[in-house]
This record gives structure tokens, C-alpha cells and sequence, in this order.
């Protein structure tokens, strides 16, 4: 499809907050993301981005964030899990197959559990979402077969339950259990890339917004999907700046620091986003080179092969 495309990367409590700090200070500035034509999720964004396709007020889901979160412990890992999860990472060559592997773990980690932990968390997403149905406005959620290690990108015309696709997207693999849609386990989208942000080849205009933007394998880096969309779309990947970067790390009790921080590093890139989003996009000739200008998050600077073409940084 052509038009404008929000992706919205995971990245946890915090990650999310960062993301709404950044949309709350760009829409101040009159840049308004949320009214994308697309908005495509992953993870911890799934449940961000069916919140703002159906609608929901940027500046009423960020002064959220700056309350004091509920209580609940940072989510961790046990050692042998993480040592498990490492091996499938650097075992294959393939990431097709690390994902499968990585799905293995994730299956063998909740296996004896019963259906109860599933529903638990179910109902957790749901608690979250404003409407039970899909919205409206065009909507993908990516998440990954924990069998076969492919992404499955799911819609409205899916007919699968948006909470089914939002817990599946966020499934993290150890921490919860993988979710059965159609049949078929499902486990976090953030396996495969942390915003799968060639979902949105063929839109004219894109903003990312990655809390994290290295993927498990180099073949998820957001950085390297943005730069080869195809076409010559306007694209701008933000991550954290290094301030930011303190405060997304996965504890809840810093969320209201990501917020402040995402709004923060709003102003320094809005000439950059609004560059992107708001001028229209020029017809270029077919025989013109591919250009695809990409504000560089910090943390990637310098990291792509030479063959790749450079980058525009805000």
C-alpha cells in the first residue's frame, strides 16, 4: 500500500513509554504520527499500536505513563534459560532456524504448565486493549510460528481475535508461554526483528520508533530493514538517544524517566521526522537510484556493512 507507515518496536514498559514520550513531544510540535495510514506493531508495540489505530489520545496514553507504575518485579530470565536461548542464537547460521530453535525453548520452557498461564495472560492483554475487535484503521502485528520460525504478520482480515495476535506478538519466549492461533504456537514477533520494519514496504512515508534496535541476528537489525525498503520511500528510524538509553532497560520503575526522555529527544528530531512525514513525497523516474534517507539511532552508528548506502542522522 502507499501512504504514511508508524512502526512501533518492543522494547518493555519502558521502551513503550520512551515511544510515547517521542509521539507526545512530535505531536506537540504538530507532527502527528499517530494518524498514520498504517501502523504495524511488535511486542511490546503491538499492544501500543492497537491502542493508537483504535484511536486512543497520545497525550492521555503518555501523561499515563508518568504515574507511579502498578507493582510487579522486573522481568528476568533464569541462567539456564539464557544460556539455552544463546545457543539457539549462535548454533545456526540460518535464522530461520534459530528462530525455530529459539521456539523449541519456548514451547519445552511452559510444557506441563497447563492452559492456565496462557489464559492468565490473556486476560492481562486484554485488560489493556480499548476494544476487543480490530480497529478500523489498517493494523498489522507481526509474531513468529515457534514451530517453523517464520513471521506471521496478522490483520484485520485474519480472523484471528486481536488479543490473540497482540499476546502473541509479545510472547516473549521463557517469560511467557507461546500463544496457539489457527492451530499453531506463536511466540514474540521481536525473535524475528525487534520492529520488523520491512512490513512496511510499498508505503511512501515511514517513521520508526525502535527501543531496541539490534535484533537477536544481524539479519533483524532495524537499521538494515529501513535502508533497503524498496522504492524511494521517506524513511526515519529513531531509537534512544544516549540519554534515553539510561532509562529503557527492563524495569518498570523507570518508566516515567523513558517518557520524559522520548519527549526530550522529541525536539531535537522533529525538523528530521516532519522532513519525512509531512512534505509530500516527489515523483521520481523508475531509472532513479533507490534512496532510502534514515536518521541513524546512536547505538548503530558506523555498524552497517560499506555496501550499504549511508544514512541521513538527525
Amino acid at each position: 500500500m502507499t501512504g504514511r507507515a508508524l512502526v512501533l518496536g518492543g522494547g518493555g514498559v519502558t521502551g513503550v513509554a520512551w515511544a510515547l514520550g517521542v509521539l507526545s513531544g512530535l505531536a506537540a510540535a504538530g507532527i502527528r504520527l499517530a494518524d498514520a495510514d498504517l501502523v504495524i506493531g511488535t511486542s511490546a508495540g503491538a499492544l501500543l499500536g492497537s491502542q493508537l489505530a483504535a484511536g486512543v489520545d497520545v497525550e492521555e496514553l503518555y501523561r499515563a505513563q508518568l504515574d507511579t507504575p502498578p507493582a510487579e518485579p522486573p522481568v528476568r530470565l533464569g541462567r539456564g534459560t539464557l544460556a539455552r536461548l544463546a545457543w539457539a542464537l549462535y548454533h545456526y547460521g540460518d535464522p530461520r532456524q534459530s528462530r525455530a530453535a529459539i521456539g523449541r525453548i519456548a514451547l519445552a520452557t511452559h510444557d506441563g504448565h497447563g492452559a492456565e498461564p496462557a489464559v492468565r495472560r490473556r486476560r492481562a492483554v486484554e485488560s489493556r486493549l480499548i476494544a476487543a475487535e480490530w480497529p478500523r484503521r489498517p493494523l498489522v502485528i507481526a509474531a513468529v510460528d515457534a514451530v517453523s520460525g517464520d513471521l506471521v504478520a496478522f490483520d484485520r482480515a485474519a480472523g484471528v481475535p486481536l488479543a490473540d495476535a497482540v499476546a502473541a506478538s509479545c510472547a516473549a519466549p521463557g517469560v511467557w508461554p507461546p500463544v496457539p492461533i489457527a492451530g499453531r504456537p506463536m511466540i514474540d514477533g521481536g525473535v524475528r526483528s525487534p520492529a520488523n520494519a520491512d512490513l512496511a514496504a510499498g508505503c511512501d512515508r515511514v517513521v520508526v520508533l525502535a527501543p531496541v534496535a539490534r535484533g537477536l541476528h544481524p539479519a533483524g537489525a532495524v537499521a538494515s530493514q529501513v535502508t533497503d525498503l524498496p522504492g524511494r520511500p521517506r524513511a526515519v528510524l529513531l531509537s534512544p538517544d544516549p540519554l534515553a538509553r539510561r532509562w529503557v532497560v527492563p524495569n518498570p520503575a523507570y518508566r516515567a524517566a523513558a517518557a520524559r526522555a522520548g519527549r526530550t529527544q522529541a525536539t531535537r528530531v522533529a525538523a528530521t521526522v516532519a522532513a519525512a512525514w509531512m512534505q509530500p513525497c516527489p515523483v521520481s523516474a523508475a531509472s532513479a537510484p533507490p534512496r532510502t534517507p534514515v536518521q541513524r539511532p546512536p547505538s548503530t552508528a558506523g555498524s552497517l556493512p560499506a555496501r550499504r548506502r549511508r544514512v541521513r542522522r538527525a
